[in-house]
C-alpha cells in the first residue's frame, strides 16, 4: 500500500488530518499486527500533541524508509519529548515554589500512610508457588529498606505498564498457565496504580512503552484511568530504555538533572529484564552525572516463574539474580518508597 493510499485508510474522516483515536481505530480495522507494531508505535507518539497532516506523514514514511533504523531512527526527533521543556505531561506543571505539603496535604498524606498502597506480593507466591517460595522471596524484601524522599527531589519512571503484560499478545504467548504467570505483574501495576493515585501531577512521572499490535499497546486497564491522554512517554522495543537512542530518554534525564531532580526511581516489568537492564544502564551512563538510580520492588513485576530458583542462575531464582546484579551495579533496591 502507498503512502497515499495508507494515509487516506487511516484518515476515517477524509479530513486531511489523521488524530490519535482515528489511528488506533484504523489500525485495528486494518487488521495492524506484530509487523506493523513499530510503526503504529511511532505514530500513535506523533500525534498525541495534535493530528498529523498528509504531508507530515508523507514525510515521516520518507524519513523511515531513509534510516537504516526505520521507526527507531531519526524519526523520531519529531516526537514531542523533544520539546524545549520536556514536559512530564499536560497536567504535570508545577509551582515556582512548592512544599512537601503542596504535594501532598496533611490529609492526604494521612490516607497515602494508612492506605494498604502496595499490595503484598507474598500470598500471591505462597498461594500459587508454595510457602518456601514465598518465605525465600519474604527474606529477600526484608534485606532492603523503604526508601524515603521528597518529591522535589526525585522523578519516577514506570515501564512498559502495558495491557499486553496482563491480558494482551505478550500474556498469550505464555500459553498454559499464563494467567497465573502474571499475576506479580498484575500486582505490580495495582500498586502502581495506588501510588500514582496520590502523585499523578504532583511529581515528574515518565513511562515507557513497548511496540506491541493496537489490541495491546495501551495501558493496562488499571492505570488507563489514572495517566492523562496526552502523557509522553519513550519508545522502548527492547530490555534497555537507552534504546533506540532517540526516543527521548537521555534529554529527559539531563533536563531532570538540571533541575536538581538527581533521584530517579523506577518500577515496571519485568524485574528481571527491562528495569534490570535500564536500570544498570543508567548508572552506567549517567555514573559521573550524581544521579541516584533506585528500584522500588513493590512497583515492579516479574514472571510467576522468574520467583522459583533455576539452575540458570545458581540455585537462585530470576528475581534474586536480577537483584543482585542491580546492587552490585550500583543501583539502590529498596523494598518500596514512600
Amino acid at each position: 500500500m502507498n503512502t497515499d493510499a495508507l494515509f487516506k485508510r487511516l484518515d476515517l474522516n477524509q479530513d486531511g488530518h489523521v488524530s490519535r483515536a482515528e489511528l488506533h481505530t484504523a489500525a485495528k480495522r486494518l487488521g495492524w499486527h506484530w509487523q506493523e507494531a513499530p510503526l503504529f508505535a511511532l505514530l500513535d507518539l506523533l500525534t498525541i500533541a495534535e493530528p498529523i497532516t498528509k504531508k507530515q506523514f508523507a514525510g515521516y514514511l520518507q524519513q523511515i524508509t531513509d534510516d537504516a533504523m526505520g521507526p527507531y531512527g531519526n524519526v523520531l526527533s519529531n516526537s514531542p519529548c523533544f520539546s524545549s521543556v520536556l514536559p512530564p505531561g499536560p497536567d504535570q506543571s508545577f509551582p515556582a515554589a512548592f512544599t512537601d505539603v503542596d504535594i501532598l496535604s496533611n490529609k492526604h498524606r494521612r490516607e497515602f500512610l494508612d492506605a494498604d498502597l502496595r499490595q503484598d506480593l507474598v500470598p500471591a507466591l505462597e498461594k500459587n508457588l508454595g510457602t518456601d517460595i514465598s518465605n525465600s522471596y519474604h527474606r529477600l524484601l526484608n534485606a532492603f529498606d523503604i526508601y524515603r524522599i521528597s518529591p522535589r527531589e526525585a522523578v519516577l519512571l514506570i515501564i512498559d505498564p502495558q495491557r499486553s503484560f496482563t491480558e494482551g499478545v505478550w500474556m498469550q504467548s505464555i500459553g498454559k498457565g499464563a494467567a497465573a504467570d502474571v499475576v506479580p505483574i498484575a500486582i505490580a501495576f495495582n500498586n502502581c496504580a495506588r501510588l500514582l493515585n496520590f502523585i499523578y501531577g504532583r511529581m515528574e512521572i515518565m513511562f515507557t512503552r513497548c511496540p506491541f499490535p493496537p489490541e495491546s499497546y495501551d495501558w493496562d486497564d488499571r492505570l488507563a484511568g489514572i495517566i492523562d491522554n496526552k502523557q509522553l512517554y519513550f519508545i522502548k522495543p527492547g530490555n534497555s530504555v537507552f534504546f533506540p537512542p532517540l526516543n527521548g530518554y537521555i534529554d529527559w534525564l539531563e533536563h531532570c538533572i538540571s533541575k536538581d531532580k538527581r533521584t530517579l526511581i523506577i518500577g515496571g516489568c519485568t524485574l528481571n529484564s527491562c528495569v534490570r537492564v535500564s536500570s544498570i544502564e543508567t548508572v552506567k551512563q549517567f555514573k559521573n552525572r550524581n544521579l541516584r538510580v533506585v528500584v522500588d520492588l513493590s512497583i515492579c513485576g516479574a514472571r510467576l516463574r522468574s520467583f522459583l530458583p533455576s539452575s540458570l542462575y545458581a540455585g537462585m531464582s530470576a528475581v534474586e539474580s536480577a537483584i543482585r546484579q542491580m546492587t552490585t551495579a550500583g543501583v539502590q533496591v529498596v523494598r518500596s518508597v514512600e
